[in-house]
C-alpha cells in the first residue's frame, strides 16, 4: 500500500507543473493533498476525479485559500471533512476517510508566520488539535495522519536550527507539542520510524526565497503520523525530489499489506 502526502501549494498551479501526470506514473493508492488554494468550482474534471481515484475534498470558506483532499482508489464507507472545531473547519484544514482496516487523513495544520495574531492562532489550532488526537488514540482504530503540519520537531528537521529558534515553526512551544504527541499520545512519525534522527535530514519545504532549494537549505513540515500497528508494517519512506510541482515535495511511504 502506497501512501503519498503533498502540499500543492495551489492545485492549478502543480497541474501545470506535470502533477497529474507524475501521479499517473507513480500510481499510490492514496494521496493526501495540502492547500489546494481553490473552491469546487474552479477545479476540472481531472482534478475532481483523476483517472482512476475518487476525489474527495474539504474547501476553505475564504477563496483561493487552504483547502484540503484526498485521490483514492478505493471507495471509502465514510467520509469526514467536518470535525466541529470552527478553527479547522472553515479553513478546510481536515478530511478523514474511514475503511474497514483504518482511517486516512489529510491535514493542515495553519502557519504563524504571517504575524502574532495567527500565531495566537496556531496555538489555539494545536491545542485543540492535541484533545483531538487524543480522543482519537482512545478509539483504539489504526489510522494514519498525512498532511503539513508547519512543525520542524528537531533541530534535524530544519537547515538553520538556532537561527531560527525564535521562529514560527521552530519554536519551543511547537516542538514541544510534536513531542507530546509521539511521546504522550503515542503517534509515531512514520519518517523517523525507519530513518533515525542521526541519519538523515529529509527536507519537505524551502522558501522560495534566497536559492534555498538550491542550496538544500529546507525544514521537515510534511509528516505521516500513524498507530503504533500501521507504524510496525512500514516498509519504505523517502522524500521525492526529482520533480518539483510546489515548494514542498511529496512524502512518499510504503506499508506492507
Amino acid at each position: 500500500m502506497k501512501i503519498i502526502t503533498l502540499n500543492l501549494n495551489g492545485i492549478r498551479a502543480a497541474a501545470r507543473k506535470g502533477f497529474f501526470q507524475w501521479l499517473e506514473d507513480e500510481s499510490p493508492d492514496y494521496i493526501c493533498l495540502q492547500e489546494l488554494k481553490a473552491q469546487e468550482q474552479d477545479l476540472t474534471n481531472e482534478m475532481l476525479q483523476p483517472k482512476g481515484y475518487h476525489g474527495y475534498f474539504s474547501f476553505a470558506e475564504k477563496k483561493g485559500y487552504s483547502g484540503v483532499g484526498i485521490y483514492s482508489k478505493n471507495k471509502p464507507r465514510e467520509v469526514s471533512n467536518k470535525i466541529h472545531l470552527q478553527s479547522m473547519d472553515s479553513e478546510g484544514r481536515y478530511i478523514e476517510l474511514a475503511y474497514d482496516k483504518f482511517n486516512l487523513v489529510s491535514l493542515y495544520l495553519p502557519s504563524g508566520s504571517s504575524g502574532h495574531e495567527r500565531q495566537a492562532f496556531k496555538f489555539q489550532v494545536l491545542d485543540q488539535f492535541y484533545e483531538f488526537l487524543a480522543s482519537k488514540q482512545k478509539k483504539n482504530k489504526d489510522i494514519i495522519i498525512c498532511g503539513d503540519f508547519n512543525i520542524a520537531h528537531q533541530a534535524i528537521d530544519l537547515k538553520n536550527d538556532k537561527g531560527n529558534k525564535n521562529n514560527s515553526g521552530f519554536l519551543p512551544e511547537e516542538r514541544a507539542w510534536m513531542t507530546r504527541v509521539f511521546k504522550e499520545l503515542g503517534w509515531v512519525d512514520i519518517y523517523r520510524s525507519l530513518h533515525p534522527l542521526e541519519e538523515e535530514a529529509a527536507y519537505t519545504w524551502w522558501s522560495n526565497r534566497g536559492q534555498a532549494w538550491a542550496k538544500n537549505v529546507g525544514w521537515r513540515i510534511d509528516y505521516q503520523i500513524g498507530s503504533s500497528n500501521l507504524a510496525a508494517r512500514v516498509v519504505s519512506a523517502y522524500v521525492y525530489k526529482e520533480q518539483r510541482f510546489s515548494d514542498h515535495a511529496p512524502l512518499i511511504v510504503n506499508y506492507s499489506d
